[in-house]
């Protein structure tokens, strides 16, 4: 994470920027389906809100797009190291995400940890019962508005990939952040890159002994502290 440097570093951070963009779009379209056939219709029903399925859908829908907006100002950075508005804007983009991606995954966690545990009670909370509440998985017919054909299968299967792309969200989000705090000269993975620079200054104003003699002290300072 720390190895960024000014010939390798731009590209392994498009790569990233593009993964991002991918894996939020995929996300998003996770989470959009899992809304469309699933939380709709137990969102509010009989007024009894499903708090914990519709908040952690609606965390995975926002980390999607945040991670889309992450990728596309990595890829701006990669494209223009200098300009330290863009490291500003990665900065903070990538430390957001990162953390509604955990947030995210956490949650999802929890939405599948109690739907496996009630066996699915929660995805019924929409149809009508005369007796017991019926579970995902009984065979037993039940007055549903919505189809409840495989609907714990369904959930599970699609809550299950949205919980690995939060992590990933999560990892690459925290290797931009780092990126961004290398850019900016700060922490200690930022000496490399910022010996790197000064190296590459004092080629380019060698004609200037005394600018020179300043940048070689700095590397010198910097190797030190290396």
């Amino acid at each position: 994470m720390c190895g960024f440097d000014k010939e390798k570093g731009p590209g392994r951070l498009m790569k990233k920027g593009f993964t991002l963009i991918l894996v939020g779009h995929i996300n998003f379209i996770l989470g959009a389906i899992i809304h469309g056939s699933i939380l709709r219709h137990i969102s509010k029903p009989n007024d009894q809100i499903t708090t914990e399925f519709t908040a952690a859908n609606i965390i995975s829908v926002t980390s999607g797009l945040l991670s889309i907006a992450t990728g596309i100002i990595a890829i701006l950075v990669s494209r223009n190291l200098s300009v330290w508005k863009l490291h500003i804007g990665l900065l903070i983009s990538s430390f957001l995400n990162a953390l509604l991606s955990a947030a995210c995954g956490i949650g999802l966690l929890l939405a599948i940890s109690l739907t496996i545990a009630n066996e699915g009670r929660g995805l019924m909370l929409g149809c009508n019962f005369t007796d017991l509440p019926i579970n995902a998985r009984s065979p037993v017919n039940a007055d549903c508005p919505f189809d409840t054909t495989r609907i714990y299968d369904t959930a599970l299967s699609l809550w299950f990939p949205c919980v690995l792309l939060a992590g990933l969200e999560t990892g690459l989000s925290i290797w931009c952040f780092v990126v961004g705090l290398v850019l900016r000269g700060l922490g200690p993975c930022s000496h490399t890159y910022l010996k790197e620079q000064l190296e590459e200054e004092a080629l380019t104003n060698r004609a200037d002994p005394e600018y020179s003699l300043q940048v070689r002290s700095l590397i010198g300072q910097h190797s030190a502290y290396a």
